[in-house]
């Protein structure tokens, strides 16, 4: 027994396992979430949690080396000398500073400047810093992206001037700009105007990437990364006070819930006082008033397992989004129809002519609920080479809004209440890795299912106004009494729509520094739509005290501003589309690309009503083609020294049946109807850079010129000024604009800035001073959908600055100001329904200035 009990001791440390426990840190000496840290000569190894801590054991003799990399860090060796050693910390250097951006965009980590796509990454800490706590905000940073949004439900988000169609929201298009949330499409545009909540960065890819992503994407995508859950505990917590009393609040909590589960809590409220006067209601309308909410689990059941489980809600309670009367067309009906004559016969002036005096009238309440929300289960298992993810998710809309839409005083239209609701469910199952050291890629099965439909009618009145705004002659009878009160429509609509793809790109290095990417994706897309429109109220002419002549004719009254309408359609199409990129990266200075990809934008349909012909709805615009692109580009990334990088990209889109927003006179589809345009082209050039100079200055450009036009477009709607035009003794209700420009895209757009800082005493600590400057400039562009002398944007420029302590420990502190020269400038230009002449103005926010108070904990 002896001998056996002397044998175990001397053979067991040959058996037993020793452990090495550590942490990996940036030179900021902050943790490297994903490092892979190895035993020299011995398989196996494991990755750095979110903090950059790791454990490994191993069964070696000392001394033994651990070789530690990470993508945009130089590897580094570290020699571990005997068993005391159990708590090392091992520091990496950056390859270079620009270098050190690593992005997802391909599923995979990789270093920005190495992935031969046009992005442009915005950080977490940019945003927070700016106060760029939305899209609509972080656009300034990217000049390609183009944001508009008369409220949350009628936003399109465009990159290169292509993705949704400029003016009021159709559902029944497809974005063509993808906005992910953690590997999530968020089908619905409102989600764009929602605050941030606990955002690591954006990637914004442009141009198409379909065979990368889910859901298809014809003009580019939002990539969102949030920040995970992670094992060490910490806590932020942020708030900020401004001029027209905005008050903002984030908080943010993480850390073990046990020894494999972590969770995160996050949370966002903003609230702001409205920046226009009603004068009839004596309140201040387009105020803000944001809350949102963030939660994560994450489960880590071995090293090579990652589960998280995720759920948000998000919701706006607003007085807004009003817009303001910004001008008045002449237009080519008779005298006696044109607005001013209309107000003149009432009785109506508008509270100012100038439309930056920030005063309306309005007798109809603007408020815009906007909730959406839902969760996700997304699990990450390392799998030989690379990483299978699948992803499960829900999520919903719903849309409860008042608007004003004849944007007067006057009940021209009494209610205009399109009440939506949005349910979807998401799954995406993708393989994507390192599958040899020449051959990289990403493969990938998507399905998504979803149903947008009215909550459970939309709502549109006349009021007392609509007969004058309305009379196209000039009988008497249009001043019947009672003749448009309460007269208006109730639609119940739906559309069902599916989606499936299968997409694949690789990459593969075929001689060194030369890589070949092809890309296909096979895609079937499914609509089903029914709409049923049914009139209510005003006169009952069928009772009217009158003759059978004068019945007729104040029904026929009725009917040109109201009608009856239903129809139903269905449609599907299967499409094949592909790319192709040839890379060439001689050394880590240049990385030279050319990209030829096709792509398919779905069928379209209509659900905002159909424009009448012969008093018969157009049945033949219920479903529209889908949009065919094909897109090539041409561009370099450059690191031309360690702290300076240029990158230049040259890009043309060829796009035919052009999906297209159509406003139409007729009150019944006063939100538009969708069209083809038989042709359109976009090219143009995109220039950015980044420079640090020394330790203490930092600085970013990026400038984008766009060309973009009708090639051909043959029966395009009338621009306002237009409006009546008759020929031959024929009212004309289409024109050819085939030459003339696309709304929304200015041919000259930029973004710069630039930072000083050093360290410096702040309440006994060491912090960081620093002073921060950016600009974002854009040159005038059209706000029509057909090209008019009137609805044009002059170009702006705003400044934004701040000053201040940060740190990313302890406290931080800054004032801002936002728009620092108080520059009046419109977002967007809308006619007002009916087309009587006039239009109004979604106003961008004056000068905002304010202080934020950060502290971290971690």
């Amino acid at each position: 027994m002896r001998q056996l009990v002397l044998l175990a001791v001397f053979f067991l440390p040959l058996f037993a396992l020793a452990q090495i426990n550590g942490r990996v840190i940036n030179e900021r000496r902050e943790g490297i979430p994903f490092a892979s840290v190895t035993i020299k000569n011995a398989s196996g190894g494991v990755s750095t949690d979110s903090t950059g801590a790791f454990s490994i054991n191993h069964n070696q003799q000392f001394p033994l080396t651990l070789q530690v990399t990470s993508v945009g860090f130089r590897k580094q060796d570290f020699v571990v000398r005997n068993s005391n050693t159990n708590d090392v910390t091992i520091l990496l250097e950056a390859l270079f500073v620009r270098d050190t951006v690593v992005i997802t965009s391909r599923r995979r980590r990789e270093l920005l400047q190495d992935v031969p796509i046009p992005i442009s990454v915005v950080s977490g800490a940019q945003i927070d810093e700016s106060g760029s706590f939305n899209v609509n905000r972080v656009k300034e940073f990217v000049p390609s992206v183009q944001l508009y949004s008369s409220n949350p439900r009628n936003t399109g988000l465009n990159i290169r001037g292509l993705g949704s169609p400029f003016g009021l929201t159709n559902d029944g298009l497809d974005p063509g700009v993808g906005f992910y949330v953690d590997g999530v499409y968020f089908a619905r545009p409102a989600a764009t105007t929602l605050d941030f909540i606990d955002i690591e960065r954006i990637e914004v890819l442009r141009g198409p990437q379909g065979t990368l992503f889910g859901k298809n994407t014809t003009s580019g995508a939002f990539n969102i990364t949030t920040k995970k859950p992670t094992f060490k505990p910490g806590a932020t917590f942020e708030t900020s006070f401004g001029n027209y009393g905005f008050v903002q609040a984030k908080a943010s909590v993480t850390g073990p819930l046990s020894r494999k589960l972590a969770g995160r809590l996050s949370f966002s409220g903003t609230q702001r006082d409205g920046v226009i006067e009603n004068i009839r209601t004596l309140k201040n309308i387009n105020d803000i008033n944001n809350l949102g909410l963030r939660a994560q689990l994450l489960y880590t059941p071995s090293e090579k397992t990652s589960i998280i489980l995720a759920a948000d809600n998000s919701r706006q309670r607003p007085d807004g989004y009003a817009q303001v009367v910004a001008g008045v067309v002449p237009t080519q009906r008779p005298a006696y129809r044109q607005f001013n004559a209309i107000i003149a016969d009432l009785g109506y002036r508008l509270p100012s002519t100038n439309a930056f005096d920030r005063k309306v009238d309005h007798d109809s309440p603007w408020n815009s609920g906007n909730d959406l929300g839902g969760a996700s289960l997304n699990a990450d298992i390392k799998v030989g080479p690379g990483t299978l993810t699948a992803t499960t998710a829900w999520r919903y809309w719903k849309w409860d809004p008042s608007n004003d839409r004849d944007f007067t005083g006057l009940q021209s239209l009494a209610k205009s209440n399109n009440y939506s609701k949005q349910s979807q469910w998401s799954q995406e199952v993708r393989y994507a890795g390192d599958f040899s050291n020449r051959l990289s890629g990403v493969v990938g099965l998507y399905g998504i299912s979803q149903e947008v439909q009215s909550d459970p009618v939309t709502l549109e009145e006349a009021g007392t106004a609509t007969w004058r705004f309305q009379q196209s002659s000039t009988s008497p009878l249009w001043q019947t009494p009672g003749l448009f009160e309460g007269f208006g429509i109730r639609t119940r609509q739906s559309i069902k729509s599916i989606s499936a793809a299968a997409f694949a790109n690789l990459d593969w290095e075929i001689a060194k520094g030369l890589h070949v990417l092809p890309g296909i994706r096979f895609n079937y897309d499914e609509k089903d739509v029914v709409y049923d429109r049914q009139t209510y109220g005003g006169l009952d002419t069928a009772t009217y005290i009158g003759s059978a002549a004068d019945k007729a004719t104040l029904q026929g009254f009725k009917n040109s501003v109201y009608s009856n309408q239903a129809y139903t359609a269905k449609a599907d199409e299967r499409n094949f589309t592909y790319q192709l990129t040839v890379a060439y990266r001689p050394g880590r200075h240049v990385n030279a690309f050319a990209t030829y990809a096709t792509s398919f934008k779905p069928i379209g349909v209509n659900v905002a009503g159909l424009p009448t012909v012969n008093g018969q709805p157009a049945l033949n615009l219920a479903v529209i083609e889908p949009e065919d692109v094909r897109h090539y580009e041409i561009g370099v990334k450059t690191n031309p020294t360690d702290n300076l990088t240029f990158n230049i990209t040259y890009h043309n889109s060829d796009i035919k049946n052009y999906q297209a927003n159509v406003q139409s006179p007729e009150l019944g589809v006063n939100r538009g109807y969708l069209a083809n345009a038989e042709e359109v082209n976009v090219n143009g050039l995109e220039v950015d850079a980044n420079l640090r100079a020394g330790s203490h200055f930092s600085f970013y450009g990026a400038l984008a010129y766009t060309d973009a036009k009708y090639v051909k477009f043959t029966n395009a709607p009338l621009p306002l000024e237009e409006t009546g035009l008759t020929e031959n003794g024929v009212q004309k209700a289409f024109k050819d604009i085939s030459g003339g420009v696309l709304p929304g895209i200015s041919k000259w757009a930029g973004s710069f800035g630039g930072e000083f800082s050093t360290q410096a005493p702040f309440f006994g600590d060491i912090r960081r001073f620093f002073v921060a400057l950016e600009g974002f400039s854009r040159s005038s562009f059209s706000s029509s959908p057909s090209p008019s002398a009137y609805l044009n944007i002059d170009g702006y420029t705003l400044l934004n600055a701040r000053v201040g302590y940060k740190a990313t420990k302890g406290l931080s502190a800054f004032v801002w100001v936002r728009n620092l020269f108080d520059k009046d400038y419109y977002e967007q230009l809308l006619p007002a329904g009916g087309n009587a002449g006039h239009y109004a103005g979604v106003l961008g926010d004056p000068r905002t200035y304010g202080v934020t108070l950060r502290y971290a904990l971690n």
